[in-house]
Formats: C-alpha cells, sequence, structure tokens
C-alpha cells in the first residue's frame, strides 16, 4: 500500500513542505487539492481542484496527504482526515528524511515528521498529527490524535499531549506534565505543570 500514488488535500504552505519531503522519498503525487481554485502546481506537482477530485480514485488505487496546517487548534486537520476515512480511503505518513525516530516508535495514520525532527524511544504519536520542523520528543512521550507539535517545540521526558492540542513554535514541556485535550500552548511558553483539558 505504501507505495501507492498520492493526492495530497491542501495547496498552502504546510501542503508544499509535505510536498518537497515526498518527492525527496520519490513518492508518485498525482497532484495536490485547494479550495482556492487560483492555487498554483509546485514543483511540478499540478493542481487538481477542489477536494471532491479526489472521488474520482478507488481508495484502493492511491492514498491521501493531509495537507492542511493549523495554527490554532487541528479542527480543520481532524474534519478532512474524518471525512475521508468515512470513504474509506487510507493517509500515508510522511517521514522526511533527515528527522530521527528510534526503533520502537509507534506512529498512527497520517502522522507527518518534518525535517529534522526527533522522536525518542518509548514515544506513541497518535493519527494525523504533526511533528514539525526540527521538533524535539524525548523517550516515553504519549501523543495523541490530531495534534500540531509546531517548529522548534521541546517536549522532555514522559510528556502526555491529549487529543486536537497545539503546541505553539517553540514551546518548551518539562517531564511528566500531561497537556489537557483541545489545549492551545501559546509559541515560546515554557510549561511546568499539568494543563487541563479545556472546553
Amino acid at each position: 500500500m505504501k507505495n501507492l500514488p498520492v493526492i495530497v488535500l491542501g495547496a498552502g504552505g504546510h501542503a508544499r513542505v509535505l510536498v518537497d519531503a515526498l518527492l525527496l522519498d520519490s513518492v508518485q503525487i498525482l497532484g495536490m487539492t485547494d479550495v482556492n481554485p487560483q492555487s498554483q502546481p509546485f514543483l511540478g506537482v499540478p493542481f487538481l481542484g477542489n477536494d471532491t477530485v479526489v472521488g474520482q480514485h478507488s481508495p484502493n488505487d492511491i492514498l491521501l496527504v493531509n495537507g492542511i496546517g493549523s495554527v490554532s487548534q487541528p479542527y480543520l486537520r481532524q474534519k478532512i482526515f474524518e471525512e475521508f476515512k468515512s470513504m474509506g480511503f487510507y493517509f500515508r505518513n510522511v517521514i522526511h528524511h533527515s528527522s530521527v525516530i528510534a526503533g520502537d516508535v509507534k506512529l498512527g495514520e497520517g502522522v507527518q515528521v518534518m525535517a529534522g525532527a526527533v522522536v525518542q524511544c518509548g514515544c506513541t504519536i497518535g493519527n494525523n498529527t504533526i511533528v514539525n520542523t526540527c521538533a524535539s520528543i524525548d523517550h516515553g512521550c504519549q501523543i495523541g490524535p490530531h495534534i500540531h507539535l509546531g517548529p522548534g517545540v521541546v517536549l522532555s521526558g514522559n510528556v502526555c499531549v491529549e487529543e486536537l492540542g497545539h503546541i505553539g513554535t517553540g514551546a518548551k514541556i518539562i517531564q511528566s506534565v500531561r497537556i489537557g485535550a483541545r489545549s492551545l500552548i501559546k509559541a515560546g511558553t515554557v510549561v511546568t505543570s499539568n494543563v487541563k483539558t479545556s472546553a
């Protein structure tokens, strides 16, 4: 299944970073979709139109890549992921070749680990989660589904981040802290105690 061609959902900045990573791994990309009809091809990858073009393909013939980024809680990423999963499609993991992932790390479906990121032993990363550029996740961390760890985020050992959270660029979380579901941690924040689940 890993060798199937892909369609990238989205054509903005995050999607283009993903396209670059996929091309470095010689993945066949059929094209990108976007709600903006003015979206342009990138690195030779064509713009196909909006997400309805995915329905022209069987879930057995392609994989999807969720190219929707987030600057707050990743609700749109979750919606896109769950809509296409309900239609039978499978999301490809995107792992940049310059990232470092320990051999026992458990990755969910549609996980994206970007350039320079490090994930140490004993970690679990849930479905549809982004570990962005140069993020560092130390041993034993449990990262839920639909999380965005922004560029340069540092998680010390045994941190738990529950679903639908956004950890902003450069935030640092000390060991054994629990970040509740739907939490938004601002860029540059140093978190030294548990954060409650957000309503």
